[in-house]
């Protein structure tokens, strides 16, 4: 049986082939990607390296012929992807694939107000009408992001944050990558939604004092409204749409955690991966180093 995963050079597709590898043969994988020489490594194992690109719907036919289980990790484009996963699910049913594993995100349904969330779910209602099976890995948020607002918030004394008293349970990409291999190896998970989370589910106070503690400072928290964190983010570069664009997204996270739709706490991990998932501890660790 031929395993496909699409956006190969991704770090999560990346590392879920790596994990594939130690099941499958190199021949049984297929990697899609934009930019197949990036994954000469993996083509000198063995593995069959194809060039698909979803903003070019019709590469995605050719690229997903033989594949029989795929994993379709979600597009980075947020205002085109619900459109290219369309096509990449007609393409995949094209071409005799048999069974979809998407990663999505926590509760995506209307009105989660997270940016990422309508794309998310008008891909679980399109696969639900494919006629093909299905699996949904509902991903929470990666602890390997809160580094960079670890790093702020240690260095500025405060976490400021709009997300109230809502809580996260912020999943490591290792164990979301895990996951999705063994998902797609194994037998079975048709019809299957599961939440994929970290062990813990982490309150903003609780959140500060282990930046603290990992820093070697005292870190207070600040809740703060929606416009005011969009403002304190984009400071004097009010003229720039790209961090603008990025302190909204932001901004929709932490008001879908306080509105809690990111509260999610489950034991996933270790049942469809086998080993206990990793901690946000474990993940911030180099920050102690740095300290």
């Amino acid at each position: 049986m031929k395993l496909i995963i699409t956006g190969g050079s991704g770090q999560l597709a990346r590392r879920a082939a790596e994990l594939a590898l130690a099941t499958v043969a190199p021949q049984d994988l297929i990697l899609t990607t934009r930019t197949p020489a990036a994954l000469r490594t993996f083509t000198e194992r063995g593995v069959l390296v194809r060039q698909a690109d979803f903003a070019a719907p019709q590469t995605l036919s050719a690229a997903f012929a033989g594949g029989e289980r795929m994993l379709l990790v979600s597009g980075t484009d947020l205002a085109a992807r619900t459109a290219q996963h369309q096509a990449a699910i007609d393409a995949a049913k094209a071409a005799g694939v048999r069974h979809v594993v998407y990663t999505s995100g926590l509760r995506p349904e209307a009105p989660n107000p997270a940016v990422v969330a309508p794309s998310h779910y008008a891909t679980e209602q399109a696969l639900a009408r494919s006629g093909m099976a299905w699996t949904i890995l509902r991903n929470s948020l990666y602890a390997d992001y809160q580094i960079p607002e670890a790093d702020r918030a240690i260095a500025a004394g405060a976490l400021i944050h709009n997300r109230g008293t809502g809580k996260v349970a912020y999943v490591a990409r290792e164990d979301c990558a895990a996951v999705a291999a063994a998902v797609l190896v194994g037998p079975g998970h048709a019809g299957a939604c599961y939440d994929i989370t970290g062990p813990h589910a982490f309150a903003a106070t609780e959140l500060a004092a282990l930046y603290g503690e990992l820093g070697g400072r005292t870190v207070s928290e600040r809740a703060v409204g929606d416009a005011e964190l969009i403002a304190g983010i984009v400071g004097t570069a009010e003229g720039d749409n790209h961090l603008r664009y990025g302190a909204e997204l932001v901004a929709s996270f932490g008001r879908s955690i306080r509105e809690g739709y990111m509260s999610a706490c489950t034991d996933q991990v270790a049942r469809l991966a086998g080993r206990p998932p990793q901690s946000l501890r474990q993940v911030l660790e180099p920050l102690r180093k740095r300290g």
